[in-house]
């Protein structure tokens, strides 16, 4: 029996340092040199300050910046802690109503028309950076009129900050709500 028992403690510790050990910090290694950013969390800085990260969304509610889509987290709306869905079906009339709700608000904001579904449907994590280019565009009057700034100027800014799909077809096109806000941070009247 120690022969077979030996064997298997000896193979028990190697294939602990290896799986446990050198392979986490291996791994950890590469990330840290070739993705730094990706391995950080994807922060994203406004000079010494972490101000948020570019994969979870923020609650922007002030008329002078662009809103995020709206979120199923809770108690609070983008509560990382509390990622998920709001798991509503079509016919639930709590989700009738928190949609209601978003349509008002954003008719409200000066919003006319058809409204795309990002305005006022969740995502599947509650937590998602990203808007339509038509939410964005939607928004762009409000915006303006809120900092007194010339409609084409926002529209330049929602046009430098929207995402493209790689080669034309892998993603969607969209816009990062922190990263459009900081830009409109910066402007200048």
């Amino acid at each position: 029996m120690l022969a077979q028992l030996r064997p298997a403690i000896v193979l028990t510790l190697i294939l602990t340092a290896v799986t446990g050990l050198l392979y986490p910090l291996a791994i950890t290694g590469v990330g840290q040199t070739l993705f730094s950013a990706q391995a950080n969390s994807s922060q994203v800085m406004r000079g010494d300050v972490v101000v948020g990260s570019s994969l979870i969304g923020q609650n922007f509610t002030k008329d002078i910046y662009f809103w995020p889509r709206p979120s199923a987290t809770s108690p609070d709306a983008y509560n990382a802690g509390s990622s998920s869905g709001s798991n509503l079906g079509p016919t639930s009339q709590v989700l009738v109503d928190r949609v209601k709700a978003s349509v008002d608000a954003l008719k409200a904001g000066g919003a006319t028309g058809l409204l795309p579904a990002d305005a006022v449907t969740t995502s599947a994590s509650g937590l998602d950076p990203d808007i339509s280019s038509d939410y964005a565009k939607l928004q762009i009057e409000r915006v303006a009129k809120a900092r007194a700034l010339p409609a084409e100027t926002i529209s330049a800014l929602v046009a430098a900050n929207t995402r493209h799909p790689v080669l034309g077809i892998f993603g969607e096109t969209g816009v990062n709500v922190l990263a459009l806000n900081m830009a409109l941070d910066d402007v200048k009247k």
